[in-house]
């Protein structure tokens, strides 16, 4: 099972999830297609098995990190941990605690990030929103951040802040009395960062549950 999902990720890795078929899986293994169902059942079982064996290496890393004093910033840095994974991989946050019967360490990754909110003075309800929202920030952001530009734009031979400046300047003719916001946020759209960004959203997120928990 290592070696199937090692290659498995290989070529998730090299050209996304159309390119794992059990044909090309087997092929990289050196042997036939009825092999790999020794192992899986579907493709969306090798997808959501193929995922979590990247989960446990974050796993892995996380849970080396020492223990602060603030559950917040521990939080913090190991959504960043996550975040980090996910965006070297774009097609990881698709498949992320999609089925946690057989996405062990997915869950083990949720358990742990969660115990970090039992540190804090919330209730239940409060502690599920917060998790939901702090992953909801590093699975959104990764995905966003792995978004391949339209096939136009590629075909032009366009790069990603040659993209966004096309979509700024079109921004910059609107009617700034019809869109303020827009004008008022154009030029740092323009090459903005999406790290940066999603740096941001994760401490405007962990701001706010700071304010709830009281701490």
């Amino acid at each position: 099972m290592e070696a199937v999902l090692t290659e498995a990720v290989g070529l998730l890795d090299e050209a996304g999830a159309s390119a794992l078929t059990f044909r090309a899986l087997a092929q990289r293994l050196g042997g036939g297609v009825a092999s790999i169902y020794w192992y899986v059942e579907s493709k969306d079982e090798l997808l959501d098995r193929a995922a979590d064996h990247v989960i446990g290496a974050v796993l892995a890393d996380i849970e080396k990190l020492p223990v602060g004093d603030d559950p917040l910033e521990d939080l913090r840095v190991m959504a960043v941990t996550l975040f980090e994974a996910m965006a070297a991989r774009p097609w990881l946050g698709a498949y992320f605690m999609r089925d946690t019967r057989v996405q062990v360490n997915s869950l083990a990754l949720y358990e742990r990030l969660g115990r970090q909110t039992l540190r804090l003075e919330l209730n239940a309800r409060e502690r599920f929103h917060a998790l939901s929202a702090v992953i909801g920030v590093v699975v959104g952001s990764a995905i966003d951040l792995g978004r391949q530009l339209p096939e136009d734009a590629l075909k032009e031979g366009a790069d990603r802040d040659q993209f966004l400046g096309h979509f700024a300047q079109t921004w910059r003719e609107l009617d700034p009395a019809e869109f303020p916001f827009v004008h008022e946020i154009v030029e740092e759209f323009d090459g903005h960062d999406d790290v940066d960004q999603f740096r941001s959203a994760l401490d405007l997120t962990l701001a706010g549950l700071r304010l709830q928990a009281g701490a």
